[in-house]
């Protein structure tokens, strides 16, 4: 009801609004992440971002091995499941799982979820604290100003991952620049004209 409640508020407000659903691995992040955006732009129509947003998603999503290339040491890795229901071993051939806040090792008596990558756990490893950042798209030169390895895991999982941050921001601007355009091509045809 809150969330709705702020949409009135902004279109009351002359805002229009676009609501999106963005999968991360279409955005240049290596991960199977959704997103909710809500970006509003005083004086526009509802949904004025959708087309260039759509415009410029991928045509596939991106796996863990096209953004790390030959980078990491594995070709499995664990990552720990909210339930023992999930599945907890991924291939670097697929978008990896949501990055959550915490990291912890394979449990010595972990069950195989039937759609685990492998069954082989001599092959399988837990992802670094900086691979795991990566893949939230820092920069290796990323500097956290935190030591705490537990507060570091925690915003890494809580992040924004940056290339989707990136192209949101992107989407903004080649729509304003878009739009920019069209108005000084009318005043120039005005010009013309007159």
């Amino acid at each position: 009801a809150i969330f709705q409640d702020v949409k009135k508020t902004f279109s009351e407000a002359g805002y229009g609004l676009t609501e999106v659903i963005l999968d991360a691995s279409l955005c240049g992040v290596p991960q199977k992440r959704k997103r909710m955006f809500l970006i509003g732009a005083l004086g526009e129509q509802d949904d004025f971002l959708v087309s260039t947003v759509i415009e410029g998603l991928a045509d596939h999503e991106l796996t863990v091995r096209d953004y790390f290339g030959s980078d990491l040491d594995t070709e499995f890795y664990y990552r720990h499941a909210r339930s023992y229901a999930r599945r907890g071993i991924y291939s670097v051939d697929e978008p990896s799982a949501t990055i959550r806040g915490v990291n912890r090792p394979i449990p010595p008596k972990y069950k195989f979820h039937a759609n685990d990558a492998t069954t082989d756990l001599s092959l399988v490893r837990p992802l670094t604290t900086k691979e795991r950042a990566r893949l939230q798209t820092f920069p290796n030169t990323f500097r956290w100003p935190i030591n705490s390895k537990t507060v570091l895991e925690q915003m890494i999982g809580n992040a924004v991952p940056v290339n989707l941050a990136e192209f949101v921001g992107r989407a903004i601007v080649t729509y304003t620049e878009a739009k920019k355009l069209k108005s000084e091509t009318r005043t120039d045809l005005r010009r013309v004209r007159g």
